[in-house]
């Protein structure tokens, strides 16, 4: 199929070589999919003709808990709902989608990208957000190609040395849950998220640092409020697993923390407001 003529591409993107890329998923999928799958919304935004890779990532993410479900029921018989739910958001997480896409081809996902200048200049092609959403994408332009059969062996052949792990990882495989039920067990109270974003609602990134205690933890980032509070979770359990003791948190705040976290602070409005509860470099 040929490349519509209103995509406007770089200069250079006739000699992008995605023989690695298809080597590894170990299927053959058309340029004007590929391109398709590893458009972010940052690029399409700033070329309107061509369309970005939510679409793909929709599908792609019904095929990956599809497959990874269906495997885990098979895989684990006498786990029960809770065990399996908690295994496959480990699986399926923004985190473990990023470091995957981080094997795919040569130097990673990320050199195929499709970005717009903003997201190139800070870092985009590494972001663990736009990472693990290209992967669904990319897995939603398989199943569009060949179907479920054959996009469910591209996903399981991929995700199974993480279906093995998650059966034996114990604590820690839905981060946000984890760390409730260690808050419960240590403290006298829950954990609690300090969520700031900013950027335009076609490119909004979201910041989360995990408070448990009254002391700030772990941060994380995500598209999403419920990603960034999961990268959170998992950087806060991980600190104190290392016996960091975590920072005071402002008095600023500490009174935004009410109703957190249902609502965010947009840096955007509240320029004052710092982007993580940690008063470390991490705030600049």
């Amino acid at each position: 199929m040929p490349i519509p003529a209103s995509w406007e591409l770089p200069p250079d993107w006739e000699d992008v070589d995605y023989t690695p890329l298809l080597e590894k998923l170990g299927v053959e999928l058309s340029r004007e999919l590929l391109i398709r799958a590893l458009c972010h919304r940052s690029y399409a935004y700033e070329h309107p003709g061509i369309p970005n890779n939510e679409r793909l990532e929709f599908l792609g993410d019904s095929v990956l808990n599809i497959s990874v479900t269906e495997r885990l029921f098979q895989q684990y018989p006498d786990r029960d709902e809770g065990e399996l739910a908690k295994m496959r958001a480990n699986i399926v997480s923004g985190y473990s989608l990023a470091r995957l896409a981080r094997t795919l081809g040569p130097h990673g996902l990320g050199e195929y990208l499709l970005l717009g200048r903003g997201e190139e200049l800070t870092g985009g092609r590494d972001k663990e957000s736009i990472l693990a959403d290209a992967t669904e994408a990319v897995f939603g332009a398989v199943h569009a190609t060949h179907g479920i059969e054959v996009s469910r062996k591209v996903v399981l052949g991929l995700m199974q040395p993480l279906i093995d792990q998650a059966g034996e990882a114990g604590i820690g495989l839905d981060w946000k849950t984890s760390l409730q039920e260690y808050a419960a067990s240590e403290y006298s109270s829950a954990p609690s998220y300090y969520i700031t974003s900013t950027g335009p609602d076609h490119a909004k990134v979201f910041f989360a640092t995990g408070i448990l205690g009254g002391r700030a933890y772990g941060t994380g980032t995500g598209t999403n409020k419920k990603r960034a509070e999961q990268a959170a979770a998992r950087a806060t359990w991980e600190a104190i697993q290392k016996g960091q003791k975590g920072e005071k948190v402002s008095e600023q705040v500490a009174q935004t923390l009410d109703g957190m976290p249902a609502n965010d602070i947009n840096l955007d409005i509240r320029s004052d407001m710092p982007k993580y509860a940690l008063t470390t470099e991490r705030n600049a």
